[in-house]
């Protein structure tokens, strides 16, 4: 039965994509802190060769650190993991908050988009929205204004943080200082009801307190990974929040406590 187990798993992931097999390749390098290419190969049912090509792209990626016979993490325990490490985790889940969120979104509506991986998904649904949008980071500034679209624009100031995409500093704060939203749709690093919101970069921190001063409604983007995680920066209490979006794998108990602090709370 074992043996037939193991034939059915490498079969079966023999047929998944690059996307998914890399975002695999970097949780099981990110979880043990490194593995062989014989180790992956085995888990994904791929050949070695193609796991070499993958750790070659991934390490070049900024994901993970490449050393012979296979890669180790480049994460120290607390650190934010890499905007490209992300994009490749849980990425249905973070397409279905998007979409909850857009559903929020009114026409016609000022929407303030921050910085991550789901607040981009977010993005890509906006952009044939009748909407105006201000962008946090340069991966949503560039797919909001690479194509023709019905949202309408908005470009901070700022300077990015280097591989995240972020923008942040006094141009930043600028500019959210002279803008009002009807809506501020937020990232999370982490996320409870007792800490609140959380971000693991000062500046960042702090261009999510001024985006949410802002706003007349935060909408927050969480899959469930980040409820009951706090990161090291406070950014504001969990009853300045006005709805958090999560996936099905959030714990129970943060979400309770959350709704028990006012937050509404949509599981999708």
């Amino acid at each position: 039965m074992n043996i037939l187990i193991v034939r059915f798993v490498v079969v079966f992931n023999r047929g998944m994509s690059n996307a998914d097999r890399h975002g695999l390749i970097a949780k099981a390098v990110r979880d043990s802190g490194g593995a062989t290419v014989q180790e992956l190969a085995e888990l994904t049912g791929a050949s070695e060769m193609t796991i070499r090509r993958d750790l070659d792209t991934l390490a070049a990626q900024g994901v993970l650190e490449r050393v012979r016979g296979g890669a180790r993490t480049l994460l120290l325990r607390g650190e934010e993991p890499p905007f490209a490490l992300r994009a490749h985790e849980a990425v249905a889940a973070k397409q279905r908050i998007a979409a909850e969120i857009v559903a929020l979104v009114a026409d016609g509506e000022s929407v303030l988009l921050d910085s991550g991986t789901t607040c981009l998904e977010a993005a890509r649904l906006l952009r044939e929205r009748p909407v105006t949008v201000m962008p946090l980071s340069l991966q949503a500034i560039h797919l909001l204004g690479e194509s023709p679209g019905r949202a309408t624009l908005v470009v901070p100031g700022g300077q990015p943080r280097a591989a995240e995409g972020a923008l942040t500093g006094p141009l930043t704060l600028a500019s959210l200082a002279a803008l009002r939203f009807d809506t501020a749709i937020m990232g999370c690093c982490g996320l409870s009801a007792a800490d609140g919101l959380t971000a693991y970069d000062l500046d960042d921190a702090a261009v999510k307190k001024a985006g949410i001063a802002s706003a007349r409604r935060v909408i927050v983007a969480a899959d469930g990974s980040k409820l009951g995680h706090t990161a090291y920066a406070h950014v504001a209490s969990a009853g300045l929040l006005h709805t958090v979006v999560t996936d099905a794998t959030a714990p129970a108990d943060e979400v309770t406590a959350l709704e028990t602090a006012g937050t509404l709370v949509k599981t999708v």
